[in-house]
């Protein structure tokens, strides 16, 4: 097989394509697997550090509350669609996968017109505006929630699959983790992150958290700060006789990498809600705090967390709640109750999707779509 993977190079659209990569090389070891992602954005070195090949092109996404700044969104597109073509020639997929952005949508318009199997598949209970005008391109639209499918016109295309997890997200060692990590027994191991990039907000909450928190009371916090927000956290991490970076109970970090360690080592997981996230704490089977970004397209990420809080899995609380101690006070409130937490984690449990890379790459190498 060679598949093509088109997707802008944030997490939440990343990391599915990433799982699917997995689970076709590990059917097909001799598959050819090319990522497309946008030259300019952040996350792009993300897919060199699995090992898979990966090529660019100059795709941007339009701004919809400033539609003068378009003009250079028109003439990316029109410099993408050569390199597309140029892409398709040179590489030859079999098949093409989309999974969300601004990169999928311009790789599966043409990928039909070429007459070259083309999927996307949403993440999101709303699904972004990328994959909703991709649909009429694509073959099949797979969809991570049920609630998904309404959004979408061509129901015959729709496979409700669940967001493709990583493996190791199934196979958590705790006690591995939180030794690795040195945390100490009895401790509470709270994982607060901003998403791939950080959050401003929830970092302003989780240095109140480590400040109230941290330094010997019985928890451990574990806080990815985000890459260009890490040395302006460690400047107002300032806690008397400690160095923040270092202290047994806080580990700050810019990226945590491999994520999957630090979920394992949790008993609470405080977070944005994004579709990938919400679908990673339901496989490892934690408690969370989600906190909604309100910056989002049709605020996609409240559906998601309602996916959780709807199981008694996870607390939904608004940013204006995370402020002026009101983090802190959440995360005492479910520390001081470990009946709770365990329920809450077992709740996220049931309903994770473990079989979704299955579903997935199962149609891949099923028959022709057609």
């Amino acid at each position: 097989m060679r598949l093509l993977l088109a997707s802008s190079s944030t997490g939440g659209h990343i990391y599915p394509a990433l799982a699917i990569a997995a689970e076709v090389r590990a059917r097909d070891p001799d598959a050819e697997i090319l990522f497309v992602s946008a030259s300019w954005e952040i996350g792009k070195d993300i897919v060199g550090r699995y090992g898979y090949a990966q090529t660019f092109i100059d795709a941007q996404g339009f701004d919809r509350r400033n539609p003068f700044n378009n003009i250079s969104t028109l003439r990316s597109l029109v410099r993408s669609s050569r390199q597309i073509k140029k892409i398709f020639r040179d590489f030859r997929p079999d098949i093409v996968m989309g999974t969300g952005g601004h990169v999928a949508g311009p790789v599966i318009r043409a990928a039909r017109k070429q007459g070259i199997q083309a999927v996307i598949q949403e993440q999101n209970v709303l699904p972004g505006l990328a994959n909703r005008l991709a649909e009429r391109y694509a073959d099949r639209v797979f969809v991570a929630f049920p609630e998904a499918a309404e959004h979408f016109k061509e129901k015959d295309k729709i496979v409700v699959s669940g967001n493709p997890v990583r493996a190791e997200f199934f196979a958590l060692d705790r006690e591995e983790a939180r030794a690795d990590l040195g945390i100490p027994e009895g401790n509470t191991a709270v994982f607060i992150f901003g998403g791939s990039q950080g959050a401003s907000r929830i970092n302003e909450a989780a240095i109140d958290v480590i400040k109230k928190l941290g330094g010997g009371k019985g928890y451990t916090i574990l806080f990815a700060t985000g890459p260009q927000l890490y040395d302006e956290v460690l400047a107002a991490l300032v806690i008397p006789g400690a160095d923040p970076g270092s202290m047994d109970s806080v580990h700050v970090m810019d990226y945590a990498d491999p994520i999957s360690r630090y979920y394992s080592a949790a008993d609470l997981i405080v977070s944005r809600a994004g579709a990938l996230t919400v679908s990673e704490v339901a496989a490892a089977g934690r408690a969370s705090i989600l906190i909604p970004s309100p910056n989002v397209v049709g605020n996609h990420q409240l559906y998601n967390a309602k996916a959780l809080e709807d199981l008694g899995a996870a607390l939904i609380l608004d940013e204006s709640e995370i402020a002026d101690g009101g983090l802190a006070e959440k995360i005492e409130e479910l520390a001081g109750d470990p009946g709770k937490l365990r329920a809450m984690g077992e709740a996220a449990k049931r309903g994770a999707k473990p079989d979704a890379v299955k579903v997935i790459v199962d149609e891949l190498f099923g028959t022709n779509f057609a």
